[in-house]
């Protein structure tokens, strides 16, 4: 039997339009949404359809990620026999990972990263934090650590073995960027990012009270030993199966470096195939720097193209 692994992309991977394709075609698509919208105080139709704007702002952004890979998953399933045994998500797809698995109900998962999204973009006002992805082959990411932690930014995200993310203060990133520009000169390229606020640095810390506050409101619709199948972005492996570890690992991610590179060093070693299934492919890249290469599924096209024509599965 081959083994399967899906993993879900994160912020920045939202278009207009996203999974409505979907929609239009399978009814396990549509009734995500209505699912969605249920929990949310906004349409998240309208918004995808016709407000690019705000469905770039973080608030926003992550429900309606959420809900597109989720309404693409339950069609993969249904509709193209689809069933991986094991779940990643890069940052925010990670919560998609736990309701894909069934560890976290989806009317939950998506009032959290509202939630999240709100708090994340209160942590630090707009235009203080600053991004910024560094890349080259063979990246040191030892040293690149300690040169942002000189400066207190923090590596955000450990990508890939070519690919590292410096986020913090605006000014404390122009540092960082400042003193790679001999590197730059020798082939490094640094690539300040558009963001709202600086995810995954230690200037998110003072909001994870209140979100794990959030988390334990709802620990009692958490089904953690699920969550066994799902790799956790913070510890760099799978979740222990412990509602109060599980709690623990999702609030220490919003400040955590997410170990995006350690988790595609599971899925490579336990699963035969990778498909990553989001409104766009960022996560493919990253595999390919790691020698791997894996399927995506961006629309229903891509999904005739990865499994066949669709029809429905008992």
């Amino acid at each position: 039997m081959v083994k399967q692994a899906v993993v879900f992309p994160g912020q920045g991977a939202q278009r207009p339009g996203m999974a409505l394709d979907f929609v239009e075609q399978f009814d396990v698509s549509k009734q995500v949404f209505d699912q969605a919208n249920q929990a949310l105080p906004f349409d998240i139709v309208d918004l995808i359809q016709s407000e690019e704007e705000k469905l770039n702002l973080t608030e926003y952004t992550q429900p309606c990620i959420l809900t597109a890979e989720m309404a693409m998953f339950v069609a993969l399933k249904k509709y193209f026999g689809y069933q991986p045994q094991y779940f990643a998500g890069h940052s925010l797809g990670e919560y998609t990972a736990l309701v894909a698995v069934g560890a976290m109900p989806l009317e939950v998962a998506v009032k959290l990263v509202h939630l999240r999204g709100q708090l994340m973009q209160k942590a630090v006002p707009a235009g203080e934090g600053s991004m910024a992805a560094i890349i080259n082959d063979g990246l040191a990411v030892d040293e690149i650590r300690s040169l942002c932690d000189s400066f207190e930014v923090d590596v955000a995200n450990d990508n890939s073995p070519t690919q590292v993310v410096a986020s913090g203060r605006k000014e404390g990133v122009d540092q960082v960027i400042v003193a790679l520009e001999p590197e730059v000169e020798a082939g490094m390229r640094v690539v300040p990012l558009v963001v709202s606020a600086p995810f995954h640095s230690r200037y998110m810390a003072v909001i994870e009270d209140q979100f794990k506050q959030a988390l334990n409101e709802v620990r009692g619709e958490l089904d953690a030993p699920k969550a066994t199948k799902v790799i956790s972005n913070f510890l760099g492996n799978f979740h222990t199966g412990d509602t109060d570890d599980l709690i623990d690992a999702l609030t220490r991610q919003i400040s955590g470096t997410v170990r995006w590179r350690d988790n595609m060093k599971m899925l490579i070693d336990v699963a035969d195939e990778i498909v990553e299934v989001g409104p766009n492919r960022p996560l493919r890249g990253f595999f390919k720097a790691m020698d791997s290469n894996i399927k995506a599924v961006i629309d229903v096209r891509s999904a005739n193209k990865a499994f066949g024509t669709p029809q429905e599965v008992s």
